[in-house]
């Protein structure tokens, strides 16, 4: 366990999990029924430092890098496993081999993107599902414009065929980590000392870059794909789902975060914070007031 980690989730145990392609490092804390965070771009499992201790004294928390990026460490060829589908199918065999065949899933940016998908394909397994900072991976291509482009460039560059991203990243993956961060966060000093430093650290490695570019890849094809056959189909989401966006934002050509999520869900609701992209490290007690009645509202559903 890193130090950063270990002093930023007090209780916590570190765990590696092994599933068919990925060894996943989990943190698990507390008891009660089963919440499971999961992270964005580009961070660790250690950006809940500030939701997973407050969660723990009623919940049993889960915390796991997602596959191929912080500690968790992929054991099958990379190409495909950018794939939400895949990191949901991941992220599911974690989960019964914890022992939690139900639970709350809350995830962040890429994170959210894993738990729409996990919440679609595995709906016995995900009783309420949390998004936080995303809308479904269609509307946002259909709805991007210059403005989308200037401010998420990322979206496009890391897409791109290998090597390209993953050489122009290797230049000085510090100055690209920062910058990223710092105006996610609307300003670096946001940040837990700490926990920067556990993206710092992660970032450095080739192979986690590379698999965040896989990520990317995979949600301008394959993921893409996915989602519009499920909308096409008439799927929907049947777990409640909260939201949560950055305040004032729209999406998906102007469209409001809930109007939008309507469309994917049966039972919606939510609201925008101020904070930026990273709400859960710049708006925890803001995201804790609605997140704890959520999962007491849901908790039945998970104990079973």
């Amino acid at each position: 366990m890193h130090r950063a980690v270990n002093a930023l989730f007090p209780g916590f145990e570190d765990k590696i999990i092994e599933t068919a392609d990925v060894n996943l490092a989990v943190l698990t804390g507390g008891s009660g029924p089963a919440v499971l965070l999961l992270h964005g771009y580009p961070e660790t499992r250690a950006a809940w430092h500030r939701i997973a201790p407050a969660l723990a004294g009623n919940y049993t928390v889960v915390v796991p890098d997602l596959p191929g990026y912080g500690d968790s460490r992929l054991t099958a060829q990379t190409q495909g496993l950018g794939s939400k589908r895949r990191m949901a199918k991941c992220l599911h065999e974690m989960m019964m081999k914890l022992g939690h065949d139900r639970f709350v899933l809350v995830g962040h940016d890429r994170g959210g993107r894993v738990g729409y998908r996990m919440a679609l394909d595995f709906p016995d397994a995900v009783k309420a599902l949390v998004s936080v900072t995303v809308v479904p991976t269609p509307e946002m291509w259909e709805g991007a414009s210059k403005a989308f482009g200037m401010g998420a460039w990322h979206w496009f560059m890391m897409a791109q065929p290998a090597p390209l991203p993953e050489k122009l990243m290797a230049a000085d993956p510090r100055f690209l980590i920062d910058l990223t961060l710092g105006k996610m966060a609307e300003g670096i000093e946001k940040l837990n000392t700490l926990a920067l430093e556990d993206y710092r650290i992660a970032f450095d490695r080739e192979d986690v870059r590379h698999m965040m570019c896989e990520d990317y890849r995979a949600g301008a094809t394959v993921d893409e794909a996915d989602d519009l056959a499920d909308r096409a189909a008439g799927r929907r989401i049947s777990a409640p789902v909260l939201l949560f966006w950055e305040e004032g934002r729209r999406y998906g050509g102007g469209r409001e975060p809930l109007d939008i999520w309507a469309d994917w869900a049966h039972a919606v609701e939510g609201r925008g914070l101020p904070g930026g992209h990273l709400l859960p490290e710049t708006s925890p007690d803001e995201m804790l007031d609605l997140l704890i009645p959520f999962l007491e509202r849901n908790a039945d559903a998970i104990k079973g």
